[in-house]
């Protein structure tokens, strides 16, 4: 199958698999990885194919919304590439990225798997969750779980276990904290910590004027 087809093979399956996904981790979050992928590329030597197809994949099936089975989503995308007759090594090399590119795969700084294009797939997925887009997704997942905006007696965790951050219901606010405050400094490429940069100190404005409103201040 032509590359190109094989895309938008790839782009209507991802689609339908989220069609009634929650906000935050919906076609456009793929979209916007994917898109984000495709630019950070530009300055790595990389094999296209495989950051395209990762990054189109790398959500498909989130373990947070299969009661935290992270083998789903790797199935369903080494099916789907070897129904359309992809290279083997193509495949496993995409799964692989499945595999590893969480925030909560990497907490244990246990996975062997390394490659230039789960980097760059990994500071596309992380870039989305900074930044004023990384603000209205964690809401909205916050919203979603029924999570408080933010009690000043629940302080962060900032030493979870993989399985404390996957069973977590702390305050939506100290999720910024626990991790998204975190990933300016976990970037892998030139591009990516460029970009993320910038939506670091979005967010942390952000969090100025959260508090001083929450106080009274302003």
């Amino acid at each position: 199958m032509l590359n190109e087809t094989l895309i938008e093979a790839t782009k209507s399956f991802v689609k339908k698999e989220l069609e009634n996904a929650e906000g935050g981790h919906d076609w456009f979050h793929t979209l916007r990885v994917y898109k984000n992928s495709l630019l950070i590329s530009k300055s790595e030597d990389v094999n296209k194919l495989v950051v395209a197809l990762g990054a189109l994949l790398h959500d498909v099936a989130d373990s947070k919304f299969y009661d935290g089975d992270d083998t789903i989503g790797p199935k369903k995308a080494r099916e789907f590439l070897f129904k359309h007759n992809v290279d083997s090594t193509v495949i496993e090399h995409v799964v692989k990225i499945i595999e590893n590119i969480s925030f909560s795969s990497n907490i244990n700084n246990d996975n062997v798997f390394k490659s230039i294009e789960l980097d760059v797939i990994q500071d596309a997925d992380r870039l989305d969750a900074l930044g004023a887009i990384g603000i209205a997704r964690t809401f909205n997942y916050g919203g979603f779980k029924n999570r408080a905006l933010y009690n000043p007696d629940i302080e962060p965790n900032l030493n979870m276990t993989k399985e404390e951050y996957k069973s977590s219901t702390a305050p939506t606010i100290n999720h910024f904290y626990e991790k998204l405050l975190l990933l300016k400094d976990k970037m892998n490429t030139k591009t990516g910590r460029k970009i993320a940069e910038a939506r670091h100190n979005y967010m942390s404005s952000f969090l100025d004027q959260f508090y001083a409103e929450w106080n009274g201040n302003i």
